[in-house]
């Protein structure tokens, strides 16, 4: 927080004392538990994975109650930042203090590289909604890239810090200043969604960037695992990759001919506004060039529908992730065959390989927490005084990190300020969980867990 404070002179006291405090209670924790830590298991993960994103959203925090924003409000966007879910309660952005808006941009880029190193270095270990078969490959397969998490942490920072640069170089070269460039760049790359201003990427009325925007977006949506597997042995063969790509391009299709026929807009700019938002929302970034709620119900039942998609494993997307679709599908197609051939024997096979039983039974543990949580978000939001539209696409939006919902309220055009704060805090637990896939924050609520930690 101190550098922001030099290159901002009209926040610096906000960051300078931002870094004390949180400097100050960090170095007061890490002293009184640094002589308890004697044996570090793998239950001790749960608790690091569980905090690390708790004490990330507090920390963030503060910068933003100190500059106006209320505890609440703080929290919330601060939440919101390091699970690069991109919901907002604020407004006035074009006015806003240039360190405050480039702060949110941080925490996104930090939250997206951090759930990276997240979802290879630490699921996979602790068995959460399949990963585990990410864990498998890589030791069956001997693949010196996935030798170690730090070695892949590693690879990961360098190729999440060129796509960023080439990202800020791309933007400038579409007219945006250097802060916008940059600011930008750190909230698409980390498919966040952050803007500096109120109109999000709708304020750069530039097809150039609008399609770079939709490129990037993607590019930070892909598994960088994949990424790490074409730069040593050039094989971009995935499953993930192939299955995301043709989703694109079929949804994509199907809404600009729709939209063709009932709005009087050239094909090209129908083509590019369909593509942005539509990458946006399945990315989970939340950008939003036009608000897509008023080109009819048919656009808001797909643009609802595609909330819950997600991007890829291993990427920094949030959603319930391409692969979990995949191998749920294929469990589907199984049963159906096993209706009417009762006696055959079936599985499920992933990258060409048999899809083990626990794999199966973390994906289908996943969906059904996933959809637990959001229909116990959408009831509690509904106590609130928040209508069924708000209700169900704020609960969707929170768990799948993607930040605008529908409606007048939550949709593209609104933000979460009007909301209660009770609401928004449901929310940040919606966010929270969401982003570290529902069991490894569930499994700390239960009594056997804290029993074989004590």
């Amino acid at each position: 927080m101190a550098f922001l404070a030099a290159l901002f002179p009209a926040t610096r006291e906000v960051f300078l004392l931002s870094a004390l405090l949180t400097g100050l209670v960090g170095g007061l924790v890490a002293l009184a538990v640094s002589h308890r830590v004697t044996d570090f298991r793998g239950l001790h993960t749960f608790l690091l994975t569980g905090s690390i994103w708790i004490t990330g959203a507090t920390a963030g925090a503060v910068p933003l109650w100190l500059w106006q924003l209320s505890p609440t409000d703080a929290f919330f966007e601060a939440m919101s930042g390091i699970t690069t879910t991109g919901s907002t309660v604020m407004s006035g952005l074009d006015t806003t203090a240039p360190g405050i808006l480039l702060w949110r941009g941080i925490l996104q880029w930090l939250g997206g590289i951090g759930f990276i190193v997240t979802g290879i270095a630490f699921l996979p270990i602790l068995r959460v909604g399949g990963m585990q078969l990410f864990r498998t490959e890589s030791s069956e397969r001997g693949e010196k890239e996935m030798a170690s998490a730090a070695r892949f942490a590693g690879a990961t920072v360098w190729i999440y810090m060129a796509l960023t640069i080439l990202c800020t170089a791309v933007y400038m070269a579409g007219g945006m200043t250097v802060f916008e460039a940059v600011a930008h760049a750190l909230t698409t790359v980390s498919t966040g969604g952050y803007s500096t201003s109120d109109a999000s990427f709708g304020h750069f009325d530039s097809a150039f960037l609008q399609w770079s925007g939709t490129l990037f977006m993607i590019a930070g949506a892909l598994p960088f695992a994949w990424y790490i597997k074409g730069l040593n042995r050039r094989v971009f063969r995935s499953e993930q990759v192939q299955s995301i790509v043709v989703f694109f391009v079929v949804t994509i299709t199907i809404l600009t001919l729709w939209r063709g026929l009932t709005a009087n807009t050239p094909l090209l700019e129908t083509l590019r506004l369909v593509a942005f938002n539509v990458v946006s929302v399945v990315t989970t970034t939340g950008y939003a060039t036009t608000d897509y709620t008023t080109w009819g119900p048919f656009a808001v039942a797909v643009f609802f529908v595609l909330t819950a998609v997600g991007g890829c494993t291993g990427s920094t997307s949030g959603g319930a992730k391409t692969m979990r679709w995949i191998i749920l599908f294929r469990m589907i197609r199984i049963q159906l065959r096993m209706i009417h051939s009762p006696s055959g024997v079936f599985r499920a096979r992933y990258e060409g390989r048999p899809v083990e039983p626990d794999v199966v039974s973390g994906v289908m543990t996943f969906f059904f927490f996933y959809v637990i949580t959001v229909g116990f978000l959408a009831i509690a939001l509904g106590l609130y005084g928040l209508d069924l539209e708000t209700s169900i696409s704020g609960a969707l939006t929170a768990v799948a990190n993607v930040g605008p919902g529908v409606g007048d309220t939550i949709g593209p055009a609104g933000n979460f300020a009007s909301l209660p704060d009770g609401a928004k805090l449901l929310l940040c637990f919606g966010m929270y969980v969401g982003r570290l896939e529902m069991l490894t924050v569930y499994v700390l609520l239960t009594a056997a867990f804290w029993r074989e930690v004590a």
